[in-house]
């Protein structure tokens, strides 16, 4: 059982509930009915009490039914929407945490995912919008651009890394900013506006390059919720059966080591930051081919800030970035519903994130909480004596 108390996905999950206890906290502080039972708390404390539960019950069963399940709709497509919800939204986090995890595994602070997103659906919704191209071979060869519009301009941290030792932190940030502004020019530009438009906004993405939809057209979830699951299990074997995660990996443990082992270090560096931005351009090729069907300036929202939360929250493994980034699109989605539907401000949300992240990086600090046992700790059983040294 200690050994139990004591694992990383324990903690983990404590940090969560904790985050949310918290954060319930300032929804009953927020709250105008608890404010005002506040007044008399001492002459009648059940007023306030009663007023405080009905607040944060109220806005947590209200992001429920905003991110998984919604109870109180007629039929039984608009309960299950807010699941696909959840589901549409999660998809760049998940393939955006998946290549920020790799990163931190091989000791790369990656950072830029939100710019290698805007390259990547920059560089995917070009070939969608510009191009005629049979259906299939169009969106393949959209996806394909997204992930080299990404892996080149992640690529571009690497390659300073490993031949100039640039540190991947400030040159992914510049990057991030680059991107933005980048964008915002192209739109601008004869080839990547709408004809007819003075707006910076793209053509539409035409149906043959457009991910498919997967229960039709009543729901937004399309197939880049597909590409996330294989992505995962892509990540899972490259990290943890293929040589080549070995060598990332072993970079990451201690480059020392690895370089005197015969590993190229700076090799690695670079194709890390390749690989990681493929990945994010895979995210930015979900959002202006499957959900937005146009790029626009806003296409990375702030999906590669938060693909850094999903990939800690999930410690850069596959599976657990998987995970994560569905907390994280249940969030978002149901943030919405608790805000129209109870008034509370959905910065609330932010601040669910900001608190996840803070005890994820202090994991003393959950266990004394929970009066956890630290990791490697076991109790010390005290032999019984035997019926002959007692009688001795």
């Amino acid at each position: 059982m200690r050994e139990i108390l004591a694992s990383s996905w324990v903690v983990t999950t404590l940090a969560i509930v904790l985050a949310l206890i918290i954060s319930g906290v300032l929804i009953a502080a927020a709250d105008q009915e608890v404010q005002d039972a506040a007044v008399y708390l001492f002459a009648k404390p059940a007023d306030f009490f009663s007023a405080a539960w009905h607040a944060v019950s109220s806005a947590y069963v209200a992001l429920f039914q905003g991110a998984v399940f919604d109870s109180t709709a007629d039929t039984f497509a608009q309960k299950i929407k807010p699941l696909t919800e959840t589901l549409t939204v999660s998809t760049p986090l998940i393939l955006a945490g998946l290549g920020l995890g790799i990163g931190f595994r091989a000791g790369l602070f990656n950072i830029g995912a939100q710019g290698q997103i805007i390259l990547g659906a920059v560089f995917g919704g070009f070939i969608g919008f510009t191009f005629d191209l049979p259906p299939g071979l169009h969106l393949l060869l959209a996806m394909l651009g997204a992930a080299i519009g990404g892996g080149l301009w992640a690529g571009v941290a690497g390659v300073l890394k490993a031949r100039t030792g640039a540190h991947e932190v400030i040159v992914t940030i510049m990057l991030n900013s680059i991107a933005v502004y980048l964008i915002a020019y192209l739109l601008t530009t004869k080839p990547f506006q709408n004809p007819g438009s003075s707006n910076p906004i793209s053509p539409p993405i035409p149906e043959s390059a457009q991910y498919p939809l997967l229960l039709g057209d009543q729901f937004r979830l399309h197939a880049g919720f597909i590409v996330a699951i294989l992505a995962a299990v892509f990540v899972w074997w490259l990290m943890g059966r293929s040589t080549i995660g070995f060598k990332w990996r072993a970079v990451g443990s201690n480059p020392h080591a690895a370089r005197t082992a015969g590993i190229s270090v700076n090799s690695a560096y670079i194709w890390v930051m390749v690989t990681a931005g493929a990945l994010a351009g895979l995210a930015g090729s979900a959002q202006v081919l499957g959900t937005d069907k146009v790029l626009t300036a806003d296409v990375a929202a702030s999906f590669g800030f938060d693909a850094i939360t999903v990939a800690l929250l999930g410690r850069s493994k596959p599976f657990g970035t998987f995970l994560a980034g569905l907390l994280f699109g249940a969030l978002r989605a149901g943030g919405f519903a608790m805000q129209a539907r109870t008034g509370t401000p959905i910065d609330i949300v932010l601040v669910v994130q900001s608190l996840v992240v803070l005890f994820i990086a202090a994991p003393p600090l959950v266990r004394a909480v929970f009066r956890l046992p630290a990791p490697g700790t076991r109790r010390t059983r005290t032999p019984r004596s035997s019926t002959k040294e007692v009688a001795a």
